[in-house]
C-alpha cells in the first residue's frame, strides 16, 4: 500500500480521535444542579400548618432514622423531620433528605426498603403505586414494614433525581443521562410519609390525604423541587 495512502488513513484516524475526545469531554458534568438551584432550606420550602394539618409538637422520638447519624451526614446535605397531626387525631411522620450530588456512588440516595431492614424492621410488602392530584401525578413505593410485634409502620415514598420523580433503577438512570447530556450534575431528593398503623391500607389512605393537601399548599418552585410537579 502506497504510504501515501496510509498517511491519509492516519491522519483521519488521529482526527476522528480527536474528535471523540473533545466530544467525550464536552459530554462530562460540570454543572451542579444544586448551584443551578441557588441556596434554599427545606424548613423554609414545607408549611408548618395546611388544610386540616399543624405541626405536632408534642411527637417526640416518632420518626425512625433508618440510618446512623454520622451516615446520614455523610449521604445528606439537608434533612427536615416533622410530625404533622389533623383534627381528628391521625399522625403523619414526613421526612425529606436532599443529597446536593448525586454523581458518586458513596452519597447516592439510599432506599427505605433497603434501610428500614437494616434497622431490624421487616417490609413484608413493596408495590408501586401513583397518588392523582389536581397538579399531577405522583409515582410512589409503599411498603409495608413493621418491627417485631409492637411497630406496624406504612411507608410511602418518592425520589426526584434532578428535576423528574425517579423509583431508582432505569428511572434515575434516563435522569441521570438526560441532564448529564446538558452537562448538569444531577442531586437528589427523598420524600418519605409514613404512619403507625396496624391496617396498612387504611394508613395509606390516610398517606394520600395528607400528600394531597400538602402538596396543594406548596409554592410552585417548592413543588417543582419537592415533588417533580409544575
Amino acid at each position: 500500500m502506497p504510504d501515501r495512502v496510509l498517511t491519509r488513513r492516519a491522519a483521519i484516524a488521529a482526527v476522528l480521535m480527536a474528535a471523540a475526545a473533545v466530544s467525550g469531554q464536552a459530554m462530562v458534568p460540570t454543572k451542579r444542579m444544586a448551584l443551578l438551584r441557588g441556596p434554599f432550606k427545606l424548613a423554609d420550602l414545607v408549611p408548618t400548618a395546611f388544610g386540616n394539618w399543624r405541626l405536632d409538637n408534642s411527637a417526640i422520638g416518632g420518626i425512625v432514622d433508618p440510618q446512623t447519624e454520622a451516615m446520614l451526614d455523610k449521604l445528606y446535605s439537608q434533612m427536615l423531620d416533622r410530625v404533622y397531626v389533623d383534627d381528628a387525631g391521625h399522625r403523619i411522620m414526613l421526612s425529606i433528605a436532599y443529597g446536593a450530588d448525586q454523581a458518586d456512588d458513596d452519597v447516592q440516595l439510599h432506599y427505605p426498603e433497603v434501610c428500614y431492614p437494616a434497622q431490624g424492621f421487616r417490609v413484608t410488602n413493596n408495590r408501586i403505586g401513583q397518588i392523582s392530584l389536581p397538579e399531577g401525578t405522583i409515582r410512589v413505593r409503599r411498603l409495608d414494614t413493621q418491627f417485631s410485634d409492637t411497630r406496624y409502620e406504612p411507608v410511602t415514598y418518592w425520589t426526584i433525581v434532578g428535576d423528574q420523580q425517579s423509583l431508582g433503577g432505569w428511572d434515575r438512570k434516563i435522569s441521570e443521562i438526560r441532564h448529564g447530556l446538558h452537562g448538569e450534575i444531577v442531586d437528589g431528593l427523598l420524600f418519605r410519609v409514613s404512619s403507625i398503623d396496624r391496617d396498612f391500607e387504611a394508613g395509606f389512605r390516610v398517606q394520600n390525604d395528607f400528600i394531597r393537601d400538602i402538596v396543594h399548599a406548596l409554592t410552585s418552585v417548592a413543588r417543582k423541587q419537592l415533588v417533580g410537579l409544575a
